[in-house]
């Protein structure tokens, strides 16, 4: 990858949680490619993570922040803008939670308020950030939201429960403030839908290993890591995808568009 690419651009990273994730990925390629920004997360989800040596690691500021409360948000904007002496160029969006999926309730009994919430932390706190970002003027014209999403938002995916819902309503907003803040802004908002990754939250679901590598088996080019992942994350919050908007980009090694493998047809040889 191209040197210095996010350079003198300013950014918030959520959900950085520990070396596994994501965010984590992104925030040290960010580092990398000179970019300034600041780390947040829940506090319950900061109390159980590691990011203290993340904000060590690439000079950064941590501001607690639940991404449902709107108050929240708003100081989270606040003070990443005076921390980092101006406004904002780019927002990585990495939080879901399920209760229904951590405590094991099948997809036909859900537990509605447990349903609601999922919504809530995994889609609706996208809506709330832009919304927020949108009446305070905190993001630069032309800069760039990602969020991190999954196949399960199109497709079946049974071990995947509500947060499939959650995913589907969060590239949903993608697309619909996608038009809103592009026409007012020219911000552009993407969701980047990611083959299974080995990360703390992933590795959490039941029968996860399996589908790992079964996805690895039907992906022409393997599943996609989570270092891979944050480069491209990188890319698209850079001035080289100015005219990239609205869409959900799979990063999946090809799985999303492979029907069958004869490594997936071995298995079932009679």
């Amino acid at each position: 990858m191209a040197q210095d690419i996010l350079k003198g651009k300013r950014g918030i990273i959520t959900g950085a949680l520990d070396e596994n994730s994501i965010a984590w990925k992104v925030a040290e390629k960010a580092h990398q490619q000179g970019a300034m920004f600041t780390l947040t997360n829940a506090p319950i989800a900061m109390r159980m993570g590691q990011i203290n040596k993340l904000a060590e690691l690439t000079g950064s500021q941590i501001i607690p922040a639940d991404a449902t409360n709107m108050d929240d948000i708003k100081n989270l904007y606040e003070k990443s803008i005076d921390v980092l002496g101006g406004k904002i160029d780019f927002v990585l969006h990495s939080i879901g939670m399920s209760p229904n999926v951590r405590k094991n309730i099948p997809y036909t009994e859900l537990n509605y308020d447990f349903y609601n919430k999922s919504l809530d932390v995994s889609a609706i706190s996208l809506h709330k950030m832009l919304s927020s970002a949108y009446k305070m003027d905190a993001l630069n014209e032309e800069a760039s939201v990602v969020a991190l999403s999954y196949i399960a938002a199109q497709r079946a995916y049974p071990f995947y429960n509500d947060m499939a819902e959650a995913k589907a309503m969060l590239e949903s907003i993608v697309r619909s403030f996608g038009y809103h803040y592009g026409k007012a802004k020219k911000v552009r908002i993407n969701s980047v839908s990611q083959s299974p990754t080995k990360t703390t939250a992933g590795t959490g679901i039941k029968g996860f290993d399996d589908f790992f590598n079964f996805a690895e088996s039907l992906s022409p080019l393997g599943n996609a890591s989570a270092e891979s992942c944050a480069d491209f994350c990188v890319a698209l919050f850079s001035d080289m995808c100015k005219m990239i908007t609205m869409q959900n980009i799979f990063h999946d090694g090809g799985y999303s568009n492979t029907g069958v493998s004869m490594e997936a047809m071995e298995k079932f040889k009679s």
